[in-house]
């Protein structure tokens, strides 16, 4: 996993809703990542490029619809904001309650994580000789408005949590496919692998294209 190059801005309020969200952010960010991904630069590219759009979209926390942004008592939230239509990227919301975590996972495509609101813990794992999963150096803090970068070129099993004591943070997530339909694997650290599908929390999506209502992202 790797840090992008960013600037955290001031932690918002993790209880914090927009009362008018701002979705032609979302919509301008989505429309300029479709134009860099269709001009398939190198992976190193496209992360930088990709994350610093991403980062700019997350400086903001004024956009995310109020329906994508509700933790659940049970497990932490994926909520898909936007799939392409190619199955080239998706973006997706992770809403995580107080304590909630990942398991030890991959992704298996190229990822980008920025940090909307509150915080998150990512440690990365590696493989040791005997086939079993270990820590892989400090666990990595990201603050609002910072970016890290996850592909299986640069390291792409990590485990993510909550890094707030009793609130909710909330991360958006871009990926190099439609990620919840994406069959990856979960792990122990004794080596055992399980595979899954994500899938997604919601049924709906955020209506971007409405541009009666949102023609252009403010500043």
């Amino acid at each position: 996993m790797n840090a992008l190059a960013s600037t955290a801005r001031e932690p918002t309020a993790p209880t914090a809703a927009p009362v008018s969200p701002d979705t032609a952010r979302l919509r301008h960010f989505v429309q300029q990542l479709a134009a860099l991904v269709e001009s398939a630069p190198p992976e190193p590219e496209l992360l930088e490029r990709g994350g610093a759009l991403l980062g700019a979209l997350v400086a903001h926390d004024d956009w995310l619809p109020a329906a994508y942004a509700q933790p659940s008592p049970e497990r932490y939230q994926q909520f898909l904001l936007h799939a392409d239509a190619l199955g080239r990227f998706s973006v997706v919301s992770f809403v995580w309650g107080p304590g909630q975590a990942t398991p030890i996972h991959d992704h298996t495509v190229w990822g980008l994580i920025g940090m909307l609101r509150g915080a998150e813990d990512s440690q990365a794992y590696a493989r040791t000789a005997d086939g079993r999963w270990a820590p892989a150096g400090a666990p990595h803090r990201l603050q609002p408005g910072q970016v890290e970068a996850v592909s299986p070129t640069i390291g792409d099993v990590h485990r993510v949590s909550n890094a707030v004591d009793g609130q909710t943070s909330i991360s958006i997530h871009v990926y190099g496919a439609n990620i919840g339909a994406v069959q990856r694997s979960v792990y122990l650290e004794d080596g055992t692998r399980k595979p899954f599908i994500s899938g997604y929390s919601n049924s709906t999506l955020p209506n971007i294209w409405d541009l009666s209502r949102n023609p252009a992202p403010s500043a």
